[in-house]
């Protein structure tokens, strides 16, 4: 049963994902959280986990039919995200639990204020 609730997460990410671009941070994250009583670290390595297998390529293939997508752009971003997902993993391990979740939290209501009035 606790399978179907992952697949339903999943499920509901990638909605989020294909709909505005966003769905590990902002939805898997907090939902393994606060629903699967994960800690902080292990949600997003989990997250991370999930990330692996091509997941975004359906949604990626829609946005690319429809012109959306700059692939050398996307490949420098990959790439960069390739390494710099390393480092950041490094950087978060010896971060306290409760310490990663608050600059989590502040990450996620700045990006959220600044949507939501910047220009």
């Amino acid at each position: 049963m606790l399978n179907i609730a992952y697949l339903i997460v999943g499920l509901v990410a990638g909605i989020m994902g294909g709909l505005f671009g966003l769905g590990g941070g902002t939805v898997l994250i907090p939902v393994l959280i606060y629903f699967f009583k994960m800690t902080q670290h292990q949600a997003q390595g989990t997250s991370l986990a999930a990330m692996i297998p091509p997941i975004g390529l359906l949604a990626a293939l829609k946005y690319y039919q429809a012109g959306h997508i700059n692939i050398k752009i996307a490949a420098f971003v990959a790439f960069g995200f390739f390494v710099g997902g390393f480092f950041g993993a490094a950087l978060a391990q010896p971060i306290s639990d409760s310490i990663l979740k608050k600059i989590f939290g502040v990450f996620i209501v700045l990006v959220g204020l600044n949507m939501f009035f910047g220009k």
